[in-house]
């Protein structure tokens, strides 16, 4: 396996299944055309932000989406994952914990002390973020008021 950044082919087809991403990431509650997931993306490439693939001779099996933020009440610097995804014939086979390995020592070897993310409760993920050491930080709450 080899985790690298990604060529302008490989860029092209994650942001054609970034919808399928977010809708998973999401647990089916955001549907989004490619167009809007273009949108949410964009910005963080211009920043800072940047993909990490994995590869297994130049096949895609996944991808990471990382960068910067900034605590909103401190302004501290923190890196931040924004994104984790791995195809589904290639789940169940330790991608998904390689690149955040890969990608938590990208982010300190960029100068951050903390790396944060935001996973929806209930999603799968979150084993792995705890058996990486993630805990929880705050929690996001909603109530439909139609």
């Amino acid at each position: 396996m080899d985790i690298r950044k990604p060529n302008k082919l490989e860029m092209e087809k994650i942001l054609s299944l970034s919808p399928q991403a977010i809708f998973e990431g999401t647990l089916g509650k955001e549907k989004l055309t490619i167009e809007k997931a273009k949108q949410l993306v964009e910005p963080l490439l211009k920043k800072d932000g940047y993909y990490l693939i994995s590869t297994k001779n130049n096949e895609l099996m996944g991808w990471i989406l990382i960068g910067g933020s900034k605590d909103q009440f401190s302004n501290k610097a923190i890196g931040f994952i924004y994104e984790l995804f791995v195809l589904d014939e290639y789940r169940s086979k330790g991608i998904s914990k390689q690149l955040m390995k890969t990608a938590i020592e990208q982010l300190k070897q960029e100068g951050y002390s903390e790396v944060r993310l935001s996973v929806f409760e209930g999603n799968q993920a979150i084993k792995l973020y705890e058996s990486l050491g993630f805990e929880n930080r705050t929690r996001t709450m909603s109530v439909s008021i139609k």
